[in-house]
């Protein structure tokens, strides 16, 4: 774990680094929000990057989301980023800014009906798998369409736009062309003019890619290594 000087440093270098990439393309810093990914980050790491100003992080599993919300009690906007199972929904109701994984409607007529039991409408990102990779949750572009319009007649839902998470490559150049597409794809559904639905939320690119992900339109960057370093790896739940 990085200590809190690298930490401020490594935040001062990614913010600097997504300012870049949006002048290069013409686009507002402000359209791009930096999501320290903390999953397996002890509390103490979410603390020095909150006292670099950051407010908005990413957790991958709801139990770890829920004993780390016992202890931060500060108003910080949670993202669960991760793959979530229907028994794990009441850690997460209610508990985050945005859900980034919905990439089914059985998962999003459960979302549906926690909410709408508290009261909530739960804003959410529908997952794509861009590049169709078998080790990658999402549903395909070709799936996406309807995947809109099924969870669009929620009422206690929102859907806000699209995520993904682009091949593991060693050149960053090589995801352009799945950044491109998200885009495109988001673009496309909006055409549509379906009920209930404008998305305006692109959340894509990490630690290795982030930069051309906002050349491309992301509004959300999720980086993890690229602020806290390399993270230990916990047991499976």
């Amino acid at each position: 774990m990085q200590n809190i000087t690298t930490v401020s440093s490594a935040v001062a270098d990614v913010s600097a680094r997504i300012t870049a990439a949006c002048e290069r393309v013409g686009r507002n810093p402000q359209e791009v929000t930096l999501i320290a990914v903390s999953k397996t980050m002890p509390v103490e790491a979410i603390r020095e990057a909150m006292e670099c100003g950051m407010v908005d992080f990413g957790e991958n599993r709801p139990q770890e989301l829920r004993d780390k919300q016992a202890e931060i009690t500060e108003p910080l906007r949670w993202h669960m980023i991760g793959a979530l199972q229907t028994n794990k929904l009441k850690y997460v109701i209610g508990k985050t800014t945005l859900i980034h994984s919905v990439d089914s409607v059985h998962l999003a007529e459960a979302i549906e009906e926690m909410s709408a039991k508290k009261g909530l409408v739960t804003e959410v990102l529908l997952e794509i798998n861009i590049a169709g990779e078998d080790s990658k949750h999402g549903i395909s572009p070709e799936d996406s369409e309807q995947l809109v319009r099924d969870v669009a007649k929620f009422s206690h839902i929102k859907i806000r736009g699209l995520m993904t998470v682009a091949p593991y490559t060693e050149d960053a150049e090589e995801n352009r062309v799945y950044f491109r597409k998200m885009k495109q794809l988001m673009v496309d559904i909006n055409s549509k003019n379906i009920d209930n639905v404008y998305m305006d939320v692109l959340s894509m690119g990490m630690t290795g890619d982030y930069e051309i992900a906002v050349e491309e339109g992301a509004t959300l960057v999720r980086v993890g290594t690229g602020i806290f370093g390399h993270r230990v790896y916990l047991p499976k739940e």
